[in-house]
């Protein structure tokens, strides 16, 4: 599996060659994907001279692939090679945005385009991130995972501070041919797919003789059933969504708070919110450390409870020196989040059964990314009812308090993932569904549907608590 060099102790990813292509391409990507963040609302607003509306539908277009096919998404990634979608995926999405810059330059693009090339790059990047997710525990060894996740999410936090004022920057001088950075990142990642060598095991095990075969619908929700049936995960997709639901109430409206309640002047937001994402990088430096002092599963409601807490400054700031607490608050928000998307991904990763590990990433992004455009409505409304503070605080105080959701789980109990012969490890996911024919050793899920039994597109918010 892993191409680690063998030795005493736990192989390090530095020397692990398929693992550093991985992380190279998926930096540079990264970064690319934060210029167009900000890049592509900016071409519609400044080059075609887009409405507010305009811009919000131009949003919404990035992410309502999403929602729409993330389950059927997770169904693909568990039949076919994950390697080669990647591939697919990132080649396209270079031509996708690479279009833009084309266009712009022959005088010939609209904001019909732009949003063509907003839904049809969500599309590609859901496809992408199941099956991202999905081929890191192909890459890795067990022990390997969080420090490999931490890796990638620390790159990607530093994405996040250092991309908007590239694709400022770019933008700047060369208007809508900001986006080529992003194609040539993307170009750069399908390179490095290619040179990896590892390749995953086969997609889908064979039938077991005389096992029923499962219909399209049950396999289609094998990994939403998944996610509720077990005592764990159920509790940590409660926690992200609910996260994310708070944490989109509180940011929605971050801007209007620094501007109009703290007096921030426009030009120095940036370097505020920069300083505070800080705390994401320094998260996913820390994450393997913090991990084995802490411990792998303990960690997961460790990290929101206890690192998160100064999170709760932020709606404290005040004009002058009480400025310091929207970094203090913001750098503890990101540097927890972060800490906590390394360790339940990790999880995850590591006791959900190879054959299913497509469907049931697919499920957790469908349910925690559905809160947060519904979070950033209430926040909006909450904002102009109750006032932008009152609703700071009950945005920063939800999100925190979301870790009751795995702290009251059997997550109390563990200090490390399991391992397959554990309780809630892959030994609790081969337990056959009740009703199932004898000796098919079903993962739960896999028998029947339920109810019967980055990162994000161009131009779309980042989710508050997700994954890398």
């Amino acid at each position: 599996m892993s191409a680690a060099p063998q030795g005493a102790g736990p192989p390090g990813l530095w020397r692990h060659r398929d693992f550093l292509l991985l992380w190279t391409g998926q930096s540079v990507s990264e970064l690319g994907s934060a210029v167009t963040t900000l890049a592509l609302p900016l071409t519609a607003v400044v080059v075609l001279r887009a409405s507010v509306f305009q811009v919000g539908l131009l949003s919404a277009a990035a992410t309502v692939p999403f929602l729409l096919i993330a389950l059927p998404a997770g169904l693909v990634v568990d039949r076919i090679a994950k390697r080669g979608l990647m591939i697919g995926c990132d080649a396209a999405r270079m031509l996708v945005i690479g279009s833009v810059p084309i266009a712009a330059g022959l005088g010939k693009l609209t904001l019909f385009q732009l949003y063509a090339v907003a839904v049809a790059a969500g599309v590609l990047t859901v496809f992408f991130d199941v099956a991202y997710q999905s081929f890191t525990p192909a890459l890795l060894d067990h022990d390997q995972l969080p420090d490999g996740n931490g890796k990638l999410a620390a790159t990607q936090s530093f994405a996040q501070v250092a991309g908007p004022g590239l694709g400022g920057a770019l933008f700047g001088l060369l208007r809508a041919g900001a986006l080529t950075a992003d194609a040539v990142s993307y170009a750069i990642s399908t390179v490095s797919l290619l040179l990896i060598k590892t390749r995953e095991p086969a997609a889908r095990p064979g039938p077991v003789a005389g096992a029923a075969k499962p219909g399209l619908r049950a396999e289609l929700f094998a990994g939403l059933s998944f996610v509720t049936r077990h005592p764990v995960l159920r509790k940590v997709a409660a926690c992200t969504a609910t996260a994310n639901l708070f944490g989109a109430m509180a940011f929605s409206i971050e801007i209007i708070f620094l501007i109009r309640v703290l007096r921030v002047h426009p030009a120095y937001t940036g370097l505020l919110v920069a300083a505070g994402s800080l705390g994401g990088v320094a998260g996913g430096i820390a994450s393997g450390r913090l991990s084995r002092w802490i411990g792998s599963a303990r960690i997961i409601w460790v990290s929101l409870l206890a690192f998160g807490a100064p999170g709760l400054l932020l709606p404290l700031a005040e004009p002058g020196w009480r400025l310091a607490f929207v970094v203090v608050g913001e750098a503890a928000f990101t540097f927890s989040g972060v800490l906590y998307n390394i360790a339940q991904l990790s999880y995850r990763q590591a006791i959900c059964p190879p054959g299913l590990l497509g469907r049931m990433n697919a499920a957790v992004r469908w349910i925690v990314w559905g809160t947060l455009p519904l979070g950033a409505l209430i926040g909006g409304t909450l904002g102009s009812v109750l006032g932008v503070r009152p609703t700071m605080w009950i945005g920063m105080a939800g999100s925190w308090a979301a870790a009751c959701w795995v702290l009251f789980s059997p997550l109390r109990g563990m200090r490390d993932v399991p391992g397959p012969d554990d309780e809630y490890g892959t030994g609790w996911a081969a337990r056959p569904v009740p009703g199932s024919p004898p000796g098919t050793g079903s993962p739960p899920g896999t028998g029947s549907p339920p109810g019967t039994g980055s990162r994000g597109g161009p131009g779309a918010a980042k989710p508050v608590t997700q994954e890398p």
